[in-house]
This record gives structure tokens, C-alpha cells and sequence, in this order.
């Protein structure tokens, strides 16, 4: 895992679902099969309403129509991440299309461990509500090992929670990596 993730944020509000970060319709695609998986990128929060997506101005892509990736690899989201199904198509459909970083001020707890546990994303939290301080587009830089975002066109700086006993597996790339690197599988 890179412990310095530099690059453009892009911003949601609170409740952001795993059907609006991917709607059902696009869980037909095989992860496994990488011409496959890259759609799940494609279509990455395209059932986040028009409003919602890029706050404050609404109506902002997370991926350009007709690409498999974006150009925002720091999400920052308001209260509840993640919540809805538990699908593990929800982090995997994010770092498909560019995303390395989520920062919200709490998760639906499914969607944390999936992004850990599938080394999909770093899942950060912060008390501050940043989809009031940062706008989509921002310059920003999260140093994982610090524990801190920068928002390079602000020039404000911010605390991130510790991420604590999941570190290490985000560290070694997901848990079957960890569990490999520990010894506990062959």
C-alpha cells in the first residue's frame, strides 16, 4: 500500500449506498475475469442521484461517460458510508475506476471490512465533516502513516482516525494476502 496518496477529491453527502456506488444491474460482470472487472469501474457510483454526485454543484461524474476509470482517486463521504447490501462489489467497483482512498466520518461497517479485507481501498475516518470543507476537484494528499489530509487548495490540514488493528492487512494488500504473509496459508 502506498503510505502517500496525492490527487483530486471528489465529494458525496451521507448515506451513500453500495446500489448507488453500484446498482445491481452491473453485478452480471465477473470480477474474475479481468475484461470483465473492468466494467465495475465503468459504472462506479452511477446510481448516486444526479444531485448528490460531486457535491456541492451536483451532477459531476465519478467516471466519464464511455471510460473505465476516473481521475479521483481520494473519495470523501459524509455519514454512513457504504451502507445498504453488503456486496463486495461496492470497494472493488471504486479502485476499479481509480479510487485508492475512502475518507467518511463513519462506515456501515460491511462496506469497511470489504474494502480491508479485499485490499481494495483505505478506508479513513475523520470526526471533522469534510464534505463541508473540501470540494470536488480539491488538490488533496491523505498520508496514511501520519494519519492526516491535506487539502493542497485550501491549504488546510486535517486529523484521520488511527486505523488501528486493520493496518496490517490493508498493509499487506487484503487478508488473504496477510494471512499468507503471517504463515496462516500456504
Amino acid at each position: 500500500m502506498a503510505t502517500t496518496i496525492r490527487g483530486r477529491a471528489y465529494v458525496l453527502g451521507d448515506d451513500i449506498d453500495t446500489d448507488q456506488i453500484i446498482p445491481a444491474e452491473y453485478l452480471s460482470y465477473n470480477p474474475a475475469i479481468p475484461e470483465e472487472r473492468r466494467y465495475f469501474g465503468m459504472y462506479a457510483l452511477c446510481g448516486v442521484p444526479p444531485h448528490q454526485a460531486g457535491l456541492p454543484n451536483g451532477n459531476v461524474r465519478y467516471v466519464p461517460e464511455g471510460e473505465f476509470a476516473g481521475d479521483y482517486p481520494i473519495i470523501i463521504g459524509g455519514k454512513n458510508f457504504g451502507c445498504g447490501s453488503s456486496r463486495e462489489h461496492a470497494p472493488l467497483a471504486l479502485a476499479e475506476a481509480g479510487g485508492k482512498v475512502v475518507i467518511a466520518e463513519f462506515y456501515a461497517r460491511i462496506f469497511f471490512r470489504n474494502c480491508v479485507n479485499g485490499g481494495y481501498l483505505v478506508p479513513c475516518e475523520c470526526a471533522t465533516r469534510l464534505v463541508e470543507e473540501i470540494a470536488t476537484g480539491d488538490d488533496c494528499e491523505v498520508d496514511v502513516e501520519a494519519g492526516t489530509l491535506t487539502n493542497h487548495t485550501t491549504g488546510k490540514s486535517y486529523e484521520l482516525q488511527p486505523l488501528g488493528d486493520v493496518k496490517p492487512i490493508i498493509d499487506a494488500g487484503g487478508v488473504f494476502a496477510y494471512a499468507k504473509q503471517e504463515g496462516m496459508i500456504d
